[in-house]
């Protein structure tokens, strides 16, 4: 951990079960209610909501369960999903708008159009994309806190 992360404000663990298309963008909508919660801009809020749903998606596509953490520090937020699932064979390839290894019942559900890994890299401000193929996959991104209003309620209710 760097020295910036031991100054965490906040951290929530969601799990998500992998398939589990009923509940699709309920985590994302959870986090989102906890930044609205703590008063960050719409602006921050809106770019953490689309990449933590592209990152929410993908578990429930290609893993069997994950997890999605949500970090909350004065300087930045970071998400980290961790996956159990088929993991990715190509990152470079799969970072590529429009590639795509969505089955046909993903396409059938809307979902699948290789789009997910590049909104999340174009909504943050720095990602890490490691996988290992028939292992699962480990994400995490951040999002700048710079400029934003320090003086966020929840930020500074623990300490």
């Amino acid at each position: 951990m760097s020295g910036a992360e031991n100054n965490i404000h906040l951290h929530e663990m969601f799990h998500i079960a992998g398939g589990n298309f009923t509940n699709a963008g309920s985590i994302s909508s959870q986090v989102k209610k906890i930044l609205k919660e703590a008063g960050f801009s719409s602006r921050v809020i809106r770019r953490t909501s689309i990449a933590t749903f592209e990152a929410e998606m993908n578990v429930i596509c290609y893993a069997s369960r994950g997890n999605l953490s949500l970090f909350i520090t004065p300087d930045f937020l970071k998400i980290v999903v961790e996956d159990e699932g088929i993991g990715i064979p190509d990152v470079d390839l799969a970072m590529q708008e429009g590639y795509s290894t969505a089955s046909e019942r993903i396409h059938e559900l809307g979902f699948g159009a290789g789009m997910g890994l590049s909104n999340i890299k174009n909504n943050t401000d720095g990602m890490i994309l490691t996988s290992k193929f028939g292992q699962g996959t480990h994400l995490e991104f951040l999002i700048s806190l710079e400029g934003e209003d320090k003086s966020v309620p929840l930020l500074n209710a623990g300490g």
